[in-house]
């Protein structure tokens, strides 16, 4: 409950911070002081010093496993407004507005973590999705901006129409909102007592969430909004917001995986191939690395629907250590993308001579994406692979996702390629802080340290 209130009083705070501010670099740090508050809150529930008691009706449960998800959120949002809170300030005039979004989009995933039902279920979706169609097009002169932001406001509506249906249907097979009632068994008795409702329910509700975490065949507004959208958003988005979509992803049908039957294995089996092989393919002929990065999360994707499939120990440990690794490396390559004057591969060519320590940590954190040894990356896909083995999946799926992993490699060396072997003139928007350099070395260590030891990680979950 901490991290639910003081995320929303944190965005109340930035509204009004716009009218008593007017150095931008306050509001930024204003935002890093609430982001710290809002870490205090939640690690203080984690471990049960200090609780704001309210009293939700049920419609709230607070797990360790939801909350230590909330810690891992918000330390990446913390690293990302040290890295890119300056980019943030750029965008626009309404820089305090921008953070009070962001706080409010942290509103939306502790309720997703949280949710005990799907009336908040829904409640939180919206809450994370209204300010993202904002902050796609906040860039108003900037027309590709503009596109990306209606087109993910029409399909975000459409998919939540999906989604209520599917709500709806589900109520009139079970005659309430409770996620018990409209997952387990009795959602299963719900088939053969309200007919076709509960099964159609469940399916639109899968279609809806499989689109805001952009699974394939779902994925297509994915690459226009996120090349559209300002590069220091298109971070947030594709990193924070999709790890707590797959949260609530999961949570959702964690009950009804086994009753469902083999006929969800095979749903799931289909639509980790499809995401992978879509995510991984198209992203091997862009030219545009933001643009790679677009499709890379949708291969991302893939591997993340490991914890859906499996729903063991493994999948809970790997989709925290997914979520970690995932978010650093991409955090840290998109606050080096924004410095950039052309995204394009030829505008890394001989970035290690002009600039070698952006350099060296981006190939450290697209090492990490590829999964390669001694990167978190690689025991994020190790957990998330093993998962699906300890659950008795086909081996044919780890061997796919290896292939595709492999595939991946490929267009992600491209970088680092043009970054060492290539000559050309890599110009950066401005020059380089300091400080920049060393978050960015830091956030690199903390890589590798979880890709050597990631037990630091786990360990600290359950202990």
């Amino acid at each position: 409950m901490n991290a639910i209130i003081l995320s929303a009083l944190s965005g109340v705070v930035m509204m009004f911070s716009g009218i008593l501010l007017s150095n931008k670099a306050a509001i930024k740090y204003l935002a890093i002081a609430a982001l710290l508050v809002l870490l205090a809150g939640n690690l203080s529930q984690t471990y049960g010093c200090f609780t704001i008691n309210v009293d939700t009706k049920d419609l709230l449960a607070f797990s360790k496993f939801g909350l230590f998800f909330n810690t891992i959120i918000i330390v990446s949002t913390l690293v990302y407004f040290i890295l890119s809170g300056s980019d943030i300030e750029k965008v626009g005039e309404d820089v305090a507005e921008y953070f009070a979004l962001i706080f409010f989009v942290l509103c939306g995933v502790t309720i997703l973590t949280s949710f005990n039902g799907l009336l908040m279920f829904f409640i939180g979706i919206e809450i994370l999705s209204i300010p993202l169609y904002i902050l796609t097009g906040s860039d108003k002169k900037n027309l590709k901006g503009n596109e990306a932001s209606l087109k993910y406001f029409l399909m975000g509506s459409f998919s939540t129409g999906i989604l209520l249906m599917g709500i709806a249907l589900l109520y009139g097979a079970t005659g309430n909102f409770g996620l018990a009632a409209s997952g387990a068994k009795s959602a299963v008795m719900g088939i053969y007592s309200a007919g076709i409702l509960a099964p159609v329910g469940l399916v639109l509700l899968f279609i809806a969430m499989a689109f805001k975490v952009s699974a394939a065949p779902f994925h297509f507004w994915a690459p226009d909004v996120y090349d559209g959208a300002p590069s220091v958003f298109t971070s947030f988005m594709a990193t924070i917001v999709k790890a707590a979509g797959f949260f609530a992803f999961i949570r959702l049908f964690a009950a009804k995986s086994e009753d469902l039957g083999p006929s969800w294995k095979l749903l799931l089996f289909v639509m980790i191939v499809a995401t992978l092989f879509i995510g991984n393919i198209t992203a091997v002929f862009q030219q545009s690395v933001k643009r790679m990065l677009a499709y890379s999360s949708i291969a991302q994707a893939g591997f993340m629907l490991f914890g859906l499939y499996s729903s063991n120990d493994f999948a809970k440990e790997g989709i925290l250590l997914y979520t970690a690794a995932y978010s650093f490396a991409t955090i840290g390559i998109f606050a080096i993308l924004v410095k950039m004057k052309d995204y394009s591969l030829d505008g890394y060519n001989g970035l290690s001579k002009t600039e070698p320590v952006l350099a060296a940590t981006n190939a450290i954190f697209f090492l990490s994406l590829s999964g390669i040894p001694l990167t978190a990356g690689f025991f994020a896909k190790y957990y998330m692979l093993a998962s699906a083995v300890k659950s008795g999946s086909p081996i044919i799926l780890v061997i796919i996702a290896v292939l595709f992993a492999a595939i991946s490699v490929y267009y992600y060396f491209k970088v680092i390629q043009a970054m060492y072997f290539k000559e050309g003139n890599s110009l950066t928007i401005e020059p380089i802080k300091s400080s920049f350099k060393f978050s960015l070395i830091v956030l690199a260590a903390i890589i590798i340290i979880l890709g050597i030891f990631p037990t630091v990680l786990l360990n600290w979950y359950y202990f």
